[in-house]
């Protein structure tokens, strides 16, 4: 019965990367194609970094969970380092995705 816990877990856990990693871009009317593209950049890689960030978190969840079911401190600290790292690419994402968003509306 557990198994089929972490399974469905899992298959959450992917579908949810796979929808934020291929969100339809915003596509607005600007008159300069070069500052469009460098918003759309930076709103792709800041949802790529906010995914990889997630994975990172969810990694060092599960490692800390395991590190406290054997006693293994290391692998607690571990984990817990991981899931630092996770907030920090999740935070540099979501900024990244703000300022695409700026550079879209200051281009209109």
């Amino acid at each position: 019965m557990k198994t089929f816990a972490w399974l469905i877990a899992g298959i959450g856990v992917g579908l949810v990367v796979y929808l934020i990693a291929n969100a339809p871009e915003l596509q607005y009317a600007t008159g300069y194609d070069d500052i469009e593209d460098a918003a759309s950049n930076t709103s792709v890689w800041g949802t790529k970094q906010r995914a990889a960030g997630f994975g990172a978190n969810v990694a060092g969840r599960v490692k800390e969970g395991i590190g406290n079911l054997t006693g293994d401190t290391d692998l607690v600290d571990s984990g817990t380092a991981d899931e630092l790292a996770g907030n920090v690419r999740e935070g540099v994402g979501k900024f990244a995705q703000a300022a695409g968003q700026t550079l879209h509306d200051l281009n209109r």
